[in-house]
């Protein structure tokens, strides 16, 4: 089998380090509550084969570069349809996994954002990811309230996921080296099944309010509520990045009594 080159338009740097490889699959640990997963962008597969050596899991993979699928389907020919040479960004996981199931990978970074907010669309089949993300990424997924890094997607991530940073990874245990460090991080799915507050404010509010993160949430927010009609509520004169999740939701809550009113 010819190796698979890595391509820059895929965003492929593939991981050549076994022992990271072997903590990235043993990092899959709440298979109490799923005994799927899918690896997403296998490469050469070098996640794959730690993932394949699991007897409690069934694994897919699915790569949408042409050039890594025929490489696997020669590797892996057990697999048969649990291989899928397609976009995982249009996949139609119903159609695939009846039940819930995991998602691991060493995630393309210049789709990173894309691959998080649809596990965020999927969350309630989704109940576990384990990922390699560019290390800026990684930080902004798992940082609290009141950090520079806090930010739109560590609140939509942590409204419905416990997130956890796991350990870090230089650049060059990949091939072609990236230009930055990655991290691999771990999203477990919590208890919340909606939160307690109208879900579609509630992103309304959260974007505006870090689209705008350096004024109060009474300026940033006027374009979901004019200033004359917001109160003098204390988490008006807060910035974005001060409220944690239960406060935003509480500020949701808020908006929606105002509105009504």
């Amino acid at each position: 089998m010819s190796l698979v080159k890595a391509k820059k338009h895929l965003g492929q740097h593939f991981l050549t380090d076994k022992g990271i490889a072997n903590r990235i699959v043993e990092a899959l640990v709440n298979t109490n509550k799923y005994n799927q997963v899918l690896e997403v962008g296998p490469g050469m597969g070098i996640l794959s084969d730690f993932l394949l050596q699991r007897t409690d899991l069934e694994t897919y993979l699915i790569d949408i570069d042409t050039e890594s699928f025929h490489f696997l389907n020669e590797k892996y020919p057990q697999l048969g349809d649990r291989l899928i040479n397609g976009d995982f960004l249009k996949l139609d996981f119903d159609a695939i996994f009846p039940g819930q199931f995991a998602i691991i990978g060493n995630f393309p970074y210049n789709i990173s954002s894309q691959i998080l907010f649809k596990i965020l669309d999927n969350r309630n089949k989704v109940v576990e990811m384990v990922g390699m993300f560019q290390k800026e990424v990684a930080q902004r997924c798992a940082s609290p309230a009141g950090t520079k890094d806090y930010g739109i997607l560590s609140v939509f991530l942590q409204a419905y996921y416990k997130i956890e940073y796991l350990f870090t990874v230089k650049p060059g245990t990949f091939n072609p080296p990236p230009k930055v460090h990655s991290a691999v991080i771990r999203l477990t799915r919590n208890e919340v099944e909606t939160l307690e507050c109208d879900e579609k404010l509630f992103w309304r509010v959260v974007k505006a309010g870090f689209n705008q993160r350096r004024k109060t949430l009474r300026n940033a927010v006027s374009a979901v509520m004019p200033k004359d009609k917001m109160d003098d509520h204390i988490y008006f004169e807060k910035r974005a990045e001060q409220l944690t999740v239960a406060d935003f939701v509480a500020l949701t809550q808020h908006l929606s009594k105002l509105m009504q009113a």
